[in-house]
């Protein structure tokens, strides 16, 4: 992949819109977009920011080489060492309602069975003694440590989400910075971006029937070879 520059860091949390926002980056030319999905494509990232939560350097220019834009988590947790690193870059901070957050966040993430969805990008039946599905289940605990701190009450989980989209607001100047609900569509993220919007009807991906129903197929299948 040819040296890009980073130019769009989102730094919402998951269950965001971060999908939506990473298919409509690409939309609109400004990809290839890092996202959780993509450390599938390169295994050897996943060590890389389980390192990195535990305390590592992150590598950003040796990991995000090629990408022009970034959404989702890992980066998201990490917004002020990408921010610093790529000081032209503009940031886009996904927002939603913070008990909408935590119910998706429950229903998905949260879940034991999380990331079997994720295989979706790769060839062949979910797998549960596939290295890179391990390796992400390693990652969403050390992410469930790092930034929850272990915990799944509403209480904290709400807590943590409005601390740090209230971080973002008050640290990113304005002129750098777009708070942004997926449901705006393209006008608001085209206007901060200066492009124009797309002929496309935007793109609406992932919501939480969508990632629970992809699980659940994921373990019916696994379930399915294991009983022969």
């Amino acid at each position: 992949m040819r040296n890009q520059t980073m130019e769009i860091i989102g730094v919402g949390f998951p269950r965001t819109g971060t999908s939506t926002l990473r298919q409509a980056l690409n939309l609109l030319g400004l990809g290839p977009c890092y996202h959780t999905r993509e450390m599938i494509l390169h295994p050897g990232h996943i060590d890389h920011w389980a390192r990195v939560y535990d305390g590592g350097p992150i590598d950003a220019r040796r990991v995000l080489a090629g990408y022009r834009a970034t959404a989702d988590a890992p980066g998201c947790f990490y917004w002020r060492e990408l921010a610093a690193e790529f000081p032209e870059a503009k940031l886009v901070l996904s927002v939603r309602d913070a008990h909408a957050w935590y119910a998706s966040m429950t229903a998905t993430i949260l879940r034991d069975d999380l990331f079997n969805d994720l295989l979706d990008d790769r060839a062949g039946p979910a797998d549960p003694a596939d290295p890179v599905l391990a390796g992400l289940r390693r990652l969403a605990r050390a992410m469930a440590d790092h930034v929850f701190s272990g915990r799944r009450d509403e209480a904290h989980l709400t807590a943590v989400f409005d601390r740090h989209n209230a971080a973002v607001r008050r640290e990113v100047p304005a002129e750098r910075l777009l708070v942004y609900e997926v449901d705006q569509g393209w006008g608001p993220l085209c206007a901060f971006l200066g492009v124009e919007p797309p002929s496309a009807p935007f793109p609406w991906l992932n919501d939480t029937a969508e990632f629970v129903s992809k699980a659940e197929r994921h373990r019916g299948a696994a379930s399915g070879a294991d009983r022969g």
